[in-house]
């Protein structure tokens, strides 16, 4: 379970033994939940769960295998974490899948694509691992991701291919599947800003004019936040998605913040991005919606959403009802946007609390691996990541619970929702090889250690 090394007394701990104990609670906890479902709804124990929670553990083990064999110094808790909401997610959309089936025996099911979404999200994860053995050969990719980016982010937009699905047009077509290029789009600005920001930094990190004891930068170093600005403004205005409008021009501030460590560049965002928002208040009427539905939730036509989310939340109070026990249907898209409210109504505040703690545990050895990353790009990429998911929970948090307008975004490993799906379960691969290559003991080039010299053990 260890690596020692006997020129340098360090022992580096691996921890992939608690990291198959983490998952088999994780197990437990999704198995257990579609087991309570059934339960609940139907009175009895499912017939195939076993079959169901066969297949679970295949593919968590199998994610526990590979990362044992390939990235054996990477972080134990990331992946026990991820399988237990994505076993939450799956438990919720069967719950719901069974109230639809309950109404209309032709109802549209969700839960078994979500199962084959996982198994390719898994697939995806197993396949970053054993490509990408070194994540600092992305670098090498700065401005081709960016491309990258921008023509994901463009595709929608096409005539043929584009699609417009609720008022948001971020999808495209691909024979019968339809795919949301934005996920795929948030990983490659992580690359491409990391690269670009390890490149740039000292000269945006120098100091132009201070006022109210913060130093502001120089004018003549705008330009890449002013694009990134009207980058976001254009994901708002042409596809209608406000919460990839904000997910993008958030990250990028934030990893601006952390490369530069200038506190003048998130007052000059925050300036940018309040401006915006009110720009398209006054401008938009998808913008205006969203934003009276927010004030005035009981008196707008477009609240009806909201205002089901928030009664359902209300019904679950501090305990829920139960799993099974509750009516998340009659909440609009509870299997995707309204997951959390769906959670909330049967697991109460307290389940919801814990998924944010789930969530904030992601976010927290996300920012760990970055503090122990030996490399700058490293650790901006890390940083990246993990305020993907520190927004993208905020966001849908807080518009399921009125804290903030409601956006749309789907909420990681839970959602329904293939290209979300494939895109987290890719982002907690690339988590895992940069904190492998973080916390692997360094080679000793010192030549033979001294006998009498002090030897130091070290845990990570």
């Amino acid at each position: 379970m260890s690596s020692v090394n006997p020129l340098r007394g360090f022992t580096h701990r691996r921890r992939r033994g608690a990291e198959l104990f983490l998952l088999i609670l994780s197990l437990l906890v999704g198995v257990g939940a579609y087991i309570a479902v059934g339960v609940g709804v139907e009175g009895a124990v499912p017939a195939d769960f076993i079959g169901y929670g066969g297949w679970l553990a295949v593919l968590c083990v199998l994610c526990h295998v590979v990362v044992r064999v390939v990235a054996p110094y990477a972080d134990p808790v990331l992946l026990p974490v991820v399988a237990a909401l994505n076993g939450l997610g799956l438990a919720m959309i069967h719950r719901i899948d069974l109230a639809e089936l309950a109404e209309n025996p032709d109802a549209n099911t969700f839960a078994r694509d979500q199962l084959i979404w996982m198994t390719l999200g898994v697939i995806t994860f197993i396949g970053v691992l054993l490509v990408l053995r070194d994540h600092r050969r992305l670098q090498a990719f700065t401005y081709t991701s960016g491309l990258a980016a921008l023509v994901l982010l463009v595709m929608p937009l096409l005539p043929v291919l584009g699609t417009e699905i609720n008022g948001a047009r971020i999808w495209i077509n691909v024979g019968p599947f339809s795919f949301q290029p934005g996920e795929v789009a948030k990983v490659c600005l992580v690359v491409f800003f990391a690269g670009y920001l390890v490149l740039h930094r000292d000269a945006l990190a120098l100091a132009g004019r201070r006022f109210a004891g913060i130093d502001f930068p120089r004018g003549r170093d705008l330009g890449p936040i002013l694009v990134m600005w009207l980058v976001s403004l254009g994901v708002l205005v042409f596809q209608q998605d406000l919460g990839s409008s904000l997910l993008f021009f958030g990250l990028f501030l934030v990893m601006l913040y952390v490369a530069t460590e200038r506190p003048g560049w998130l007052v000059v965002g925050s300036t940018l991005f309040a401006a915006g928002a009110y720009v398209g208040y006054l401008l938009f009427p998808h913008v205006q919606a969203r934003f009276d539905a927010w004030l005035h939730p009981f008196s707008s036509d477009s609240s009806y959403q909201i205002v089901q989310g928030m009664y359902g939340q209300a019904w679950g109070g501090l305990v829920g009802r139960g799993l099974g026990q509750g009516d998340p249907t009659l909440i609009p898209f509870s299997y995707s946007d309204f997951i959390v409210a769906a959670m909330g109504e049967e697991l109460g505040l307290t389940g919801v609390m814990a998924i944010i703690v789930l969530y904030g545990l992601i976010v927290e050895r996300g920012l760990r691996t970055a503090l122990v990353c030996r490399d700058a790009f490293g650790k901006l990429v890390a940083t990246g990541l993990a305020v993907v998911f520190a927004l993208q929970v905020f966001v849908v948090v807080g518009g399921v619970t009125k804290l903030i307008p409601l956006t749309g975004l789907t909420t990681p490993f839970m959602s329904y929702g293939g290209s979300s799906l494939i895109a987290n379960w890719a982002i907690i691969a690339l988590l895992l090889r940069i904190s492998d290559q973080a916390r692997r003991p360094l080679p000793d080039l010192s030549g033979p250690a001294d006998d009498d010299a002090t030897q130091v053990v070290m845990v990570r």
